[in-house]
């Protein structure tokens, strides 16, 4: 496989085991504030607060064991003993806090440059680490904005999530290139993504073969402007495009278009 572009401008591994454990335990804060385990997620309604946490924990499961066992292959999805039926919060709390202990205590032994498989072509340990981070980071969004909490990420987790979901879009543009990915393709086109809280900005340029991605500030066709936390839902489609804390300047038709067809594959 070709691999993911990967320039190394990453957090460092310690950053991302930090972040993951306090972002296990804003999630597990959720969970155990009395919300209703069965209500629905706006932003992934196909599922319950329930279920979009046992596959964000789940997924965090499998990460561990792929590290663990320095797996040179996909694991099987087996994600635990982990089965159907209702569960108490208290039990989905237990059971997201030792997901979280084990995941961290597994990556921090590995280091970043253990040989790990990854679908992305890049075999480490510090893939899985950042990539679970960003799970995680965007799942706990949606189950705080499934029960009116306010969301929050530090601007540096926040950076590097939007520029990880740019690689994976150039990815799966270069490497599986189906109707979506193929129409993204076109000259002189391009978003620029603007922090309103701090100097971060970064240009996504369309071209004939993939995306162009560059740090700072640059005029571009359409604009994304806000506070670095709502543009991060916003390009994960976790906020309306209409939202009071955003503002759009430019060729809306185009940031709207990118949005409808940016995706894993």
């Amino acid at each position: 496989m070709t691999p993911l572009p990967h320039d190394r401008h990453w957090l460092p591994h310690d950053r991302y085991c930090d972040e993951l454990a306090h972002q296990v335990g804003l999630l597990r804060a959720v969970v155990t504030s009395g919300a209703d385990l069965s209500a629905t997620v706006p932003t992934c309604p196909d599922w319950s607060l329930e279920r979009l946490v046992r596959h964000t924990g789940g997924a965090l499961r499998w990460s561990e064991v792929m590290v663990r066992n320095r797996a040179r292959e996909a694991a099987p999805e087996d994600r635990g003993p982990w089965g159907e039926g209702p569960v108490s919060a208290a039990e989905l709390d237990a059971w997201l806090a030792e997901t979280g202990e084990l995941l961290v205590a597994t990556l921090r032994e590995a280091g970043p440059d253990a040989e790990v498989w990854s679908w992305a072509g890049i075999p480490t340990s510090g893939f899985w680490a950042r990539r679970m981070t960003h799970e995680l980071t965007i799942h706990r969004a949606d189950a705080a904005l499934a029960v009116g909490q306010p969301y929050e990420v530090a601007a540096d987790i926040a950076a590097d999530a939007i520029d990880e979901w740019l690689q994976i879009i150039e990815l799966v543009q270069r490497t599986v290139p189906h109707d979506a990915a193929r129409e993204l393709r076109g000259p002189g086109r391009s978003i620029h993504l603007h922090a309103t809280d701090g100097p971060w900005g970064t240009v996504v340029e369309l071209t004939e073969d993939v995306i162009v991605r560059r740090s700072g500030h640059e005029k571009a066709t359409v604009e994304l402007r806000g506070p670095l936390t709502a543009v991060l839902l916003a390009f994960y489609r976790r906020l309306p495009l209409d939202s009071p804390e955003l503002e759009v300047r430019g060729e809306r038709d185009l940031l709207e278009f990118w949005l409808e067809r940016a995706t894993f594959g």
